[in-house]
């Protein structure tokens, strides 16, 4: 079932779809080469060395973080607004994180808050879509884009005939991979603009890339046993006999040139990582998943979105939420927090250290985010898993706070305030463009470049917005 605004007496939804694309027609992958080039193609580069292109990590918060739990505490507001957490010193003089957040406070020197973006959707699909789109939506609920997300923007304007790696990337868990669930859809930059799924928990035993395969008219010309036995070597080459691979759509041509160039698959490969890095990051889907996002740029990716949802493949203890999203009838917003933040406290800072120890701080663009705050004043409701009253914020998106990181940026710094009591921007109004004129400057994008949309209208990239003057590069 999707996002949905209520009158709270229900359980709120947040992004629950369970709906999954499982064919490889549905996951934007047109448009690469098979050369045999692509396997003299090598992807790692060693620490230290800067990226032949720019890149942007995207971690994406579903939900929505509590501004008052994270990074704008206000401990002098009353109790029912400032909550029962408090904040504690980082390695920058005067600023001040939450207590569950001990990693980022150390390292708080090489990140930076933004205090003040807000927009107008508080329906969580609203604010997917005016935040993924960088538009106004035409509706202010459902997850269906009528405007190209940043990732299908992306995609178009950087990818390159032959190269094996996929501009875009995106990480979710099991049953999320549809393209709308995060509103991630192309519109009218068509499917196969839309970046391609990573589906699981990397941190399991048994992951694997799932959802790079035969179509079925494949599979009822192939040989089963070829198929299944012979391995993905094999593979290749019998299709390169049969002649099959002219026959493919352009969907399944990049999908078995990402199968079987092994630099691609090596990429994805975790285990090519020392076990005291993977534990660096911690063994949750959070960490793991940011361990391959700096994988992915270094092998060449130009945007990798990281969906943090549910930090564990675990059962879900009964006063904690699947993902960000802490109304009361959710979840006890305390207790998930105590469960849910160390985890995030841990990854996010292992991707920082890690961008920043490897020297891709320059090249790579660190953004963590969720599509708006939460409700300032704190309420209390019976929670509908674990029967009691319990306490929680709604959807608020007048004022949210997240961080950024890399990008040659100066670091250290808090961008924008609000109000005592965290309730609107009184320095520094920002909105979701703004950060996304950053990113298209970082990547080389023009925002004022124009697609046609279905009427062959021209449509600019980024219709308004200007580059966070902050978060430029330093000469």
């Amino acid at each position: 079932m999707p996002f949905h605004t209520s009158a709270h007496s229900q359980r709120c939804a947040g992004p629950m779809s369970r709906r999954s694309f499982l064919s490889m027609g549905t996951l934007g992958l047109t448009g690469w080469s098979l050369a045999d080039t692509l396997r003299a193609e090598t992807i790692a580069k060693a620490a230290g060395k800067r990226l032949k292109d720019k890149s942007v990590i995207f971690v994406w918060l579903p939900g929505g973080m509590s501004q008052l739990e994270s990074y704008d505490m206000k401990p002098n507001a009353p109790v029912e607004y400032r909550g029962v957490l408090n904040p504690i010193r980082t390695n920058v003089p005067g600023t001040h994180i939450c207590e569950l957040f001990p990693r980022q406070a150390k390292i708080a020197d090489k990140f930076n808050i933004i205090r003040s973006v807000h927009h107008e959707f508080a329906d969580h699909g609203g604010g997917h879509k005016r935040f993924m789109t960088g538009r106004n939506p035409a509706l202010p609920v459902g997850f269906v884009n009528d405007a190209p997300s940043v990732q299908s923007i992306i995609t178009r304007k950087l990818q390159r005939a032959g190269q094996a790696m996929p501009t875009c990337v995106a990480g979710v868990d099991r049953g999320r991979s549809g393209i709308d669930v995060f509103s991630m859809g192309a519109a009218y930059l068509g499917p196969s603009a839309s970046p391609f799924m990573v589906v699981g928990d990397p941190s399991a035993k048994d992951f694997k890339v799932e959802n790079i395969g035969l179509t079925p008219d494949m599979e009822a010309r192939i040989d089963d046993r070829i198929h299944l036995l012979k391995g993905m070597d094999n593979l290749k080459r019998e299709m390169d006999r049969s002649g099959l691979m002219d026959a493919m759509d352009s969907f399944s041509q990049r999908a078995v040139g990402m199968l079987t160039t092994p630099a691609v698959r090596d990429a994805f490969d975790l285990s090519k990582e020392s076990t005291q890095t993977r534990e660096r990051y911690g063994y949750s889907t959070y960490g793991q998943r940011g361990l391959m996002a700096r994988r992915l740029v270094e092998a060449g990716c130009r945007f990798v979105t990281m969906v943090w949802e549910n930090p564990f493949s675990t059962p879900i203890p009964k006063n904690c939420t699947y993902n960000w999203d802490s109304h009361a009838v959710n979840c006890d917003m305390y207790a998930d927090a105590r469960w849910r933040m160390p985890v995030y406290d841990q990854a996010a800072s292992a991707l920082i250290e890690d961008i920043h120890q490897r020297g891709l701080d320059k090249d790579v663009l660190v953004i963590i985010t969720g599509e708006f705050g939460r409700t300032p004043k704190i309420n209390t409701q019976i929670g509908t898993q674990t029967g009691v009253s319990q306490p929680g914020r709604d959807h608020w998106p007048n004022a949210m706070s997240f961080i950024v990181s890399g990008g040659g940026m100066q670091t250290g710094q808090v961008i924008g305030a609000t109000n005592p009591r965290a309730e609107y921007p009184i320095e520094r109004p920002l909105s979701p463009n703004d950060l996304w004129a950053t990113v298209y400057q970082h990547l080389g994008i023009d925002p004022e470049d124009t697609f046609d949309d279905f009427q062959g209208r021209p449509m600019p990239i980024l219709p308004f917005g200007d580059p966070i003057k902050e978060l430029m590069p330093l000469a």
